[in-house]
């Protein structure tokens, strides 16, 4: 089997990659990742060791002679946050709407069978009726939600036309560590503040809430998705989390604040509810794909968190800039090592981030 890993050098790459990679035993795996996240490294050697090919190429550039004998697409490459996508909303259309597009019309005319396809919960925006399910009406608010509903919307036409296997797996707010850390998520984020600075610090009034999964359970429904039978998951979109794990945000800081010694929660002065208030209802999933077992709870990915905070010695520069997308980024332009639209303006740049 011949998979490929767009993004591969992103958060969610490494235990991918690792997952695809204990599963299929025989299978080969290319990566295809721009490389500008690269400098997340906290494992040496991930996830480049992992995979049997890496192509450094932007996902907007991807060429059908890439997908000569692929058999699947694991699709992760994305601008991947709401910040980011404020900052850079035509790049985030661009990148994961219409580059999204594209890769899966290239990869069904090059004869791929699989296609699954990172979507976001993020897309139900603010609903506090009760847990979002697939079928429930879809209230994005951000650039970043309204770039993931159009891809799913194109995928659905394209799937239509084809018969490559297409998935949208709308994953909860990710967390946990990983060989390529990101801080600018929200458990990730405050077990760092707790660790760095004793306070768990809660910008807005803590009232909205959050589906949170680890990002090791991410890897597994991707692997889960890859095996199903095609009648179970062809064009469909499943929420992907455990349906128990929906907390309010201000319940998740007491629950780090516990865990993290000497620690308290703070709540920034004027902090107001945050619009972007969620539950999901990931039933769904496990009833089509039973083989998906999560094994992460949130209380266990704070705790790894803390564990690995330490044992890495990342200091608290490392908290404040080095694993915040936008900071990073920011800098990089400052450099003059990135343009505008996110194209690296050397080629050097791409191994260098």
């Amino acid at each position: 089997m011949k998979i490929m890993v767009t993004g591969n050098m992103g958060y969610l790459g490494p235990a991918v990659v690792s997952h695809l990679r204990q599963q299929f035993d025989d299978c080969t795996i290319i990566g295809v990742d721009t490389g500008l996240f690269g400098h997340c490294l906290t494992e040496r050697g991930l996830p480049e060791h992992l995979v049997d090919t890496q192509i450094f190429r932007d996902v907007r550039d991807l060429t059908p002679d890439l997908f000569s004998g692929v058999d699947a697409v694991v699709h992760l490459a994305a601008i991947s946050n709401d910040p980011m996508g404020v900052r850079f909303e035509k790049v985030t259309d661009e990148i994961n709407h219409r580059a999204t597009l594209r890769t899966a019309e290239i990869a069904a005319a090059s004869g791929v069978e699989r296609f699954v396809f990172a979507s976001s919960c993020s897309m139900y925006g603010y609903a506090e009726e009760g847990a979002r399910r697939e079928t429930d009406p879809l209230n994005p608010l951000t650039a970043y939600a309204r770039s993931k509903v159009a891809a799913e919307v194109g995928l659905r036409d394209i799937s239509m036309q084809t018969s490559m296997v297409i998935t949208a797996l709308r994953f909860s707010t990710a967390c946990g560590f990983s060989g390529r850390l990101r801080l600018d998520l929200v458990l990730n984020d405050f077990v760092a503040s707790a660790l760095s600075t004793g306070r768990v610090s809660v910008l807005s009034d803590g009232s909205p809430w959050r589906p949170l999964i680890h990002v090791e359970d991410i890897a597994r429904a991707f692997l889960a998705v890859l095996q199903a039978p095609r009648e179970r998951v062809h064009n469909e979109a499943f929420n992907v989390g455990r349906t128990e794990e929906n907390y309010q945000v201000r319940d998740v800081a007491h629950m780090v604040a516990e865990i993290v010694p000497g620690s308290r929660v703070c709540f920034a002065p004027g902090g107001g509810p945050d619009p972007r208030s969620y539950r999901v209802d990931c039933s769904k999933l496990a009833g089509t794909v039973p083989a998906f077992q999560p094994r992460f709870t949130v209380q266990k990915g704070i705790e790894q968190l803390y564990d690995a905070y330490r044992t890495h010695g990342l200091t608290r520069h490392d908290f404040a800039s080095r694993y915040v997308r936008l900071k990073h980024v920011r800098r990089l332009i400052d450099e003059g090592r990135l343009d505008a639209t996110l194209r690296w303006q050397e080629i050097g740049d791409v191994r260098a981030a």
